[in-house]
């Protein structure tokens, strides 16, 4: 959400920030709905003071015996007035907040511009992409295995679904397993367990809606099913006043994520890259305006230990202006290398949303030493994806034979296990 009163005073800065971003100049028209309200609350304010100036009026009048009834007709006529703009007001601070709501937040000054992804920066690459002359891709490994059941899901659940068997189904679950237990005794995140079902406040507080409802998973009670772990982790401030001493926060959880895929029809339909249903490890900081930048690279590289750790070879890039998320100021993506489509595809998105996620959501915090209140800065990004890491290291470990080597960090979780091979 954009503070209006940021665009008042530097209309010209908030255009071109959302030229930025693609769209025209906006200012104007949120101006015009600003004044619209502002007027209808002063003219509000005037005839609340007038009946109450009115109201003590009457009594002198009648304290001294008399007529008080063009006083008492008057005071009945500014109450429907005001009950009239009372309305008004509400109808004017609504038609603001909606327009603002539907705004993607500006980008960084330091954020490339671009029209899309082809405008993306690469910042870094680690490890060497492993080549081989006939890679296999993730599906020919996993039902070569007899492990990964694309059949028997859309049997219970239609595309972008799949079942796991096994040991595959197990070194799913020691990845999660894995990088939950990294972030939490390396990389000082507080493990949450949180719902997957929410409510519009919730989703309206991380950005999802109203303007990316048809991207969600809608349940008949109202709840909606989480797309991200980002969604339940970040509202756990909202409303609230955190003092800064407590800050940053730093929260994690492994989750099942529910997303339509509404906008990817055609896209990905191969395999386990874009499913309906799947798990993710998310990382979120709650900090302060100060802190956000320094905060925003740390996560980044938590993320990509992660990958380091696996054994994946990986590269780093800077999203342009027009390949950012909505609640997004700057975001980082990182991309793991697929053997079997050899080329980077992205694993993880670490981005720093600045205020605008506070502000929808009201989460705020109290400097130290300070009496007023300002807004919290959120932070979010996968670390990582669970069902792309088990792609990549299907792909990366993958011998000649189908069978699977399981990385060292893994097998811990796998009880030794050290390679995985299809039962004869």
């Amino acid at each position: 959400m954009h503070d209006i009163r940021f665009i008042r005073e530097h209309p010209e800065a908030f255009d071109k920030g959302m030229a930025r971003r693609g769209l025209s100049p906006l200012a104007a028209e949120l101006l015009s709905l600003d004044e619209r309200r502002r007027q209808i609350t002063t003219e509000l304010q005037g005839l609340q003071t007038r009946r109450n100036a009115a109201s003590k009026e009457i009594g002198a009048v009648k304290s001294k015996g008399g007529d008080a009834q063009a006083l008492m007709d008057e005071v009945a006529s500014i109450k429907a007035k005001i009950g009239e703009l009372e309305q008004a007001d509400r109808g004017a601070e609504a038609a603001l907040a909606a327009r603002l709501a539907e705004l993607p937040n500006l980008p960084d000054e330091d954020v490339p511009d671009g029209p899309d992804e082809s405008a993306n920066v690469e910042l870094r690459r680690v490890g060497e992409p492993r080549r081989l002359n006939a890679a296999r891709d993730h599906v020919d490994l996993g039902e070569g295995l007899g492990l990964m059941d694309f059949a028997a899901a859309s049997k219970l659940s239609g595309s972008r679904f799949v079942v796991l068997r096994g040991a595959l189904a197990r070194l799913e679950r020691a990845i999660g397993q894995f990088m939950i237990d990294l972030h939490t005794t390396e990389h000082g995140y507080t493990e949450i367990a949180p719902p997957v079902l929410v409510r519009d406040e919730a989703l309206f507080g991380t950005g999802q809606l109203p303007k990316f409802a048809e991207d969600q998973f809608r349940t008949n009670t109202g709840h909606w099913l989480i797309p991200t772990a980002e969604v339940p982790l970040t509202n756990l401030v909202a409303g609230d006043i955190l003092e800064q001493e407590a800050l940053p926060l730093r929260l994690t959880a492994l989750t099942p994520c529910f997303r339509s895929e509404a906008g990817a029809a055609g896209r990905d339909t191969r395999g386990m890259i874009r499913q309906h249903q799947f798990s993710k490890v998310e990382l979120v900081s709650i900090t302060t305006p100060e802190q956000s930048a320094a905060e925003h690279e740390r996560m980044t590289e938590c993320a990509e230990t992660v990958l380091k750790r696996l054994g994946l070879a990986f590269r780093t890039m800077a999203l342009c202006t027009g390949d950012m998320g909505f609640s997004a100021r700057k975001t980082y993506d990182i991309e793991v290398w697929l053997p079997g489509q050899g080329r980077y595809r992205e694993i993880s998105s670490c981005s720093n949303c600045g205020d605008f996620q506070a502000r929808r959501m009201q989460g705020r915090f109290r400097p130290a030493g300070e009496k007023g209140t300002r807004f919290l800065h959120t932070l979010n990004g996968s670390g990582v994806a669970v069902g792309r890491a088990l792609i990549a290291v299907l792909e990366t470990y993958q011998r000649q034979d189908g069978s699977i080597e399981v990385p060292e960090a893994l097998r811990p979780y796998m009880g030794g296990l050290e390679i995985l091979e299809a039962k004869g």
